[in-house]
């Protein structure tokens, strides 16, 4: 009954204020209704549908409400520009990523100014809850057509009102349409789909198209005799403007897609959806089939209005294409690093032992670059050139760091989950072939690099008659790798992050490799091309383009491993980095340090330590970068528990699977 009162106070006010000044047509009434309609909590959407209904009770029963708030309502709108809420809400900013990103950011400190004579400033101001749309899309669109069948279309001057909002729908097609042309023409388009040019473009044709419906409309506006023709035609021209932008698409699943591309696409889609339902609009024939377009045209401009500040979205939005393509490459990337048969995984084991020499070197010339006296930003960058070269030159020799595979086949399960969300076996087999070559992977770095430190560190006290690292030195590495004793774990998470971040890095790279065409410019450079000779210059630009993603990730992969420390000492902050291929080697270093003397439980202590920072480092990387591949498809796998269910029983009846593969060769399911 409170609800009522108020909505009662509310529509007294309105008749009230219409019969002091008849064309009265201020918001903030209408903000005091939408007020009253708006649960306390958006997702309450029982009080919101019960609060609409009571509206339509209070006006099925008061004749005189009813039609001041339909007089009312028909001069907010008729005072106001129409078109630019039609054309500009919901539609991605034709600016830049990053002048739209600077824009939003300037806003949310300095808000924009209001232009009262536009409906799409004010529009904002009557849903000014960043959380409206919540309940307006909730609530069910019976409800809200119920709603404008009561407040009803009958008014003193339906002609003219009929005539105006026709009119701002007419130039709100124009205006989508002059757009949809716009950027069927860009530059980018016409790249990736070069037919565009060679034929006639429905980008060009639906323009024309538009431009005679609308010539059409508005001689029947005036003239109701005159016969007008509807929208049919036209719609075919969407679709086949809709038929290229899937072509686009499955082009840059090839070639490699940029965040200008992906904004040019979005853009497309959003001016040519957002066309349909205004000539949806202007065809329909029945107050029933308005309303419903209507209904359905008011929850996109709320969700839309309420977000358009919203940085998160923004950056969704944008490079949804790219972070599928970069999602996409790394998953390719993944296949190779699952092993199907025996021999493959024999291979696997052979390439993580090289990986683990490499440390073992990588890891002795890190504490002699700790030896010396430098300031933090010449550890780092000392620290850095060590960590980027080692790992550029376990890629050129064909090794595998294993910590490096979560975030690669995170996006090749990602994969399988959308290819095929009803195929849990499949799915528990590949799980079981990434676990088995995870597992080998960590063996073949730890039993190659634990030994190399150890015969190093074995070396230098008998070339220099001193040990590699000092017993200060050697009991500060077993208190780093120690699991409790230290923050080796927060330290292997931030480790875990870098990894995730390196896998998306040689996405990028991967994408950009091919987008940008680098290999054939790479070609064209004359002094490269007198320097290598055609032969040699063919293969080294080719390995560019099959690698630079790689050697771009493993190279940042370094840095942020060189230098995260470091920064923590400038700043004074806590973090640090502990790998567990690096973390078992130092562990060889302080053994000889302290010429084994060690007890057996700081011995156990400390691979305890080690193993727990190689669990971290992979759970962190695998779950970042399986939640990113998944949000870049858009699966939403709700059968988790089903999943984890099957892997138990396949471990509690073949254990050894997930640790030995067999001879036979096992069919992919991907």
């Amino acid at each position: 009954m409170e609800a009522n009162l108020s909505i009662d106070n509310i529509l007294s006010n309105i008749d009230l204020s219409l019969s002091k000044t008849p064309d009265y047509h201020e918001i903030a009434l209408l903000r005091d209704l939408v007020g009253q309609l708006r649960p306390k909590r958006a997702d309450d959407l029982v009080l919101a549908t019960a609060n609409l209904r009571s509206l339509c009770y209070v006006l099925q029963h008061h004749a005189q409400w009813r039609s001041a708030l339909r007089r009312y309502l028909v001069q907010v709108l008729t005072s106001r520009k129409l078109v630019h809420l039609l054309t500009d809400t919901g539609i991605t900013y034709s600016a830049s990523f990053w002048d739209a990103w600077w824009q939003r950011v300037t806003i949310k400190f300095l808000p924009p100014m209001i232009n009262d004579t536009y409906l799409k400033d004010v529009f904002g101001q009557i849903f000014d809850h960043a959380d409206d749309h919540v309940w307006v899309g909730g609530v069910s669109d019976e409800i809200w057509v119920e709603l404008m069948r009561c407040i009803g279309t009958r008014s003193r001057h339906i002609r003219a009102t009929h005539t105006y909002l026709s009119n701002e729908l007419l130039s709100a097609a124009q205006v989508l349409s002059y757009r949809i042309t716009n950027i069927g023409m860009e530059a980018e388009l016409v790249r990736n789909h070069p037919d565009i040019e060679k034929f006639e473009s429905p980008f060009l044709r639906q323009n024309d198209a538009i431009n005679d419906y609308v010539k059409l409309y508005s001689n029947w506006l005036i003239d109701p005799s005159v016969q007008r023709e509807d929208g049919k035609h036209i719609e075919v021209l969407l679709s086949q403007c809709e038929e290229i932008t899937l072509r686009i698409r499955r082009t840059a699943a090839q070639q490699g897609v940029s965040v200008s591309l992906t904004r040019l696409l979005l853009q497309l889609k959003q001016s040519i959806a957002r066309l349909r339902s205004v000539l949806d609009l202007l065809d329909s024939r029945s107050a029933q089939t308005s309303g419903n377009i209507a209904c359905h045209l008011l929850k996109e401009l709320v969700a839309a209005d309420n977000r358009r500040h919203s940085l998160r979205d923004l950056i969704q939005t944008n490079t949804e294409l790219l972070s599928l393509q970069v999602t996409e490459r790394a998953g390719k990337s993944g296949e190779h690093y699952v092993s199907n048969t025996r021999a493959e995984w024999l291979e696997m084991l052979r390439s993580a032992m090289g990986a683990g020499f490499i440390v073992g070197i990588m890891a002795m010339i890190k504490i002699l670059f700790g030896s010396l006296m430098l300031a933090p930003f010449g550890y780092a960058l000392l620290f850095s050139l060590n960590y980027s070269f080692g790992f550029m030159l376990v890629h050129v020799l064909h090794c595998t760091i294993a910590t490096k595979q979560p975030a690669m086949t995170a996006a090749l399960i990602a994969r399988a989950i959308d290819e095929g969300k009803q195929k849990l076996d499949e799915l528990v087999e590949l799980i079981v072939r990434v676990l088995r070559s995870q597992f080998i992977a960590i063996i073949g770095n730890i039993i190659i690099a634990m030994p190399t430190a150890y015969a190093i560190a074995w070396a230098w006290f008998g070339v220099t008659g001193k040990h590699l690292v000092s017993p200060v030195k050697a009991h500060h590495l077993l208190a780093d790798i120690g699991p409790f004793s230290s923050s080796a774990l927060p330290h292997a998470a931030i480790a875990g992050v870098c990894l995730f971040l390196a896998g998306l890095i040689s996405g990028y790279y991967d994408n950009k490799a091919s987008y940008s065409n680098i290999p054939e410019r790479l070609r064209q450079l004359r002094w490269l091309q007198k320097l290598l000779g055609p032969q040699r210059l063919l293969r080294a630009t080719t390995y560019v383009g099959n690698n630079l993603g790689a050697l771009a990730g493993n190279f940042f992969f370094g840095v942020m491993l060189g230098s995260i420390g470091q920064i923590g000492v400038f700043f004074g902050l806590p973090i640090d980095i502990r790998h567990i291929t690096f973390s078992s080697a130092n562990f060889a270093f302080a053994l000889v340090g302290l010429d084994h003397q060690i007890s057996w439980q700081l011995a156990l202590y400390s691979l305890l330590g080690i193993v727990l920072v190689g669990a971290v480092n992979l759970a962190v990387s695998f779950s970042l970068a399986l939640a990113v591949a998944l949000r870049s498809r858009k699966v939403n796998f709700g059968r988790g528990g089903s999943l984890m269910l099957l892997l138990w029983r396949r471990l509690l009846a073949k254990p050894r699977d997930f640790f030995w593969a067999d001879r036979e060769e096992t069919q992919q399911s991907t």
